[in-house]
């Protein structure tokens, strides 16, 4: 298989790029320059914002499948899907379930509604009209059928540049008393990049079209084993204190950026991210590796960089403030 990759050298790109060397597939990456990417593909540059931006992916090769994971100005996912109409097979992009429109009820599958407002020629606005708007193009582009949409959920994993996974262990790491979220058998959604990449390139394979939520199953894992696995892969010397939601959110903590991952019980939000219906994309080919093995291979790469992760520009940064948890610690002790 031939696969163009969009992107290819940081986090989501990266681990499909990985994967589809992996499989022996020829691969071709077109990026900014910024980030080396991986060992044996094609590198081609250019910024897909800028003049002329696309001129690297003009001629005539051809490829059976085109990856894009961009999540800005829906107009640049227009401009490379038109370039390349009749070139490619199939336009995959991935996209993200917060594309659904607000309240998205619990057990939500792809055809809740979207969000509105969102247009395939749309300059950047927010981040649930950018990601629908890079959908709508690849379909006016490549037709319903041959455009992938694969809304991913939470995305944990090496190489992550997002700060979720990489706070927590970085947190835990550092030992002594932890604010963990309760209750402790909450259940959590999420996917492991390297899970997504392969049934994303196992869906091209089989020609697979349309929207897909990507995410693991609900009940997956909890909270309280994805903390007990960041103890364990970090060895560090830290005793998890369980906390009511109450008592968190009273001390003003914000749910999913201060403490990632997490999101109260009982919420319209704890709905809409922790329990989607995945049904579509385990009957086609989804599995999902045990949150140990995502917690300690995010941990042996994190280390292997020196113990800081690459941190996106466009997302804000997350985790909590050490004095913030030290005074509600103090509050809640016996």
């Amino acid at each position: 298989m031939r696969l163009l990759m969009l992107g290819g050298t940081e986090f989501v790109g990266r681990a499909i790029t990985e994967a589809a060397l992996e499989r022996g597939w020829e691969v071709t990456v077109f990026h900014r320059g910024r980030h080396q990417p991986p060992a044996g593909v094609r590198s081609l540059t250019g910024d897909r914002t800028g003049p002329d931006g696309l001129a690297a992916l003009a001629g005539d090769a051809e490829w059976d499948a085109v990856v894009d994971t961009w999540s800005g100005a829906p107009r640049a996912v227009r401009a490379a899907a038109r370039l390349l109409r009749g070139r490619a097979g199939r336009y995959v992009y991935v996209s993200s379930r917060s594309v659904y429109a607000d309240p998205l009820p619990a057990g939500s599958a792809e055809d809740a509604p979207p969000v509105e407002g969102a247009a395939a020629d749309a300059e950047q606005t927010d981040y649930p009209r950018d990601k629908r708007g890079g959908e709508l193009a690849a379909v006016e582009a490549f037709g319903a059928q041959d455009s992938l949409l694969v809304r991913a959920g939470l995305i944990l994993g090496p190489y992550e540049n997002v700060g979720r996974l990489p706070w927590w262990l970085t947190r835990i790491a550092r030992g002594g008393p932890v604010l963990a979220p309760g209750p402790r058998d909450l259940s959590l959604q999420y996917v492991d990049v390297r899970d997504l990449a392969d049934w994303t390139l196992g869906a091209v394979e089989r020609g697979l079209g349309g929207p897909y939520n990507l995410v693991s199953p609900p009940g997956h894992t909890t909270m309280g084993a994805f903390l007990d696995a960041c103890v364990r892969a970090t060895g560090a010397a830290a005793e998890l204190r369980w906390t009511d939601p109450e008592i968190v959110l009273g001390a003003g903590i914000e749910p999913w950026t201060q403490l990632p991952l997490w999101v109260p019980p009982d919420t319209e939000l704890y709905d809409a991210v922790h329990r989607g219906d995945v049904t579509r994309a385990l009957a086609t080919g989804l599995t999902c590796r045990p949150v140990e093995h995502t917690v300690a291979d995010t941990w042996h790469w994190l280390r292997a960089i020196g113990g800081t992760a690459p941190q996106r520009a466009d997302r804000t940064r997350k985790g909590l403030d050490p004095e913030v948890e030290a005074k509600v610690l103090a509050a809640t002790a016996d």
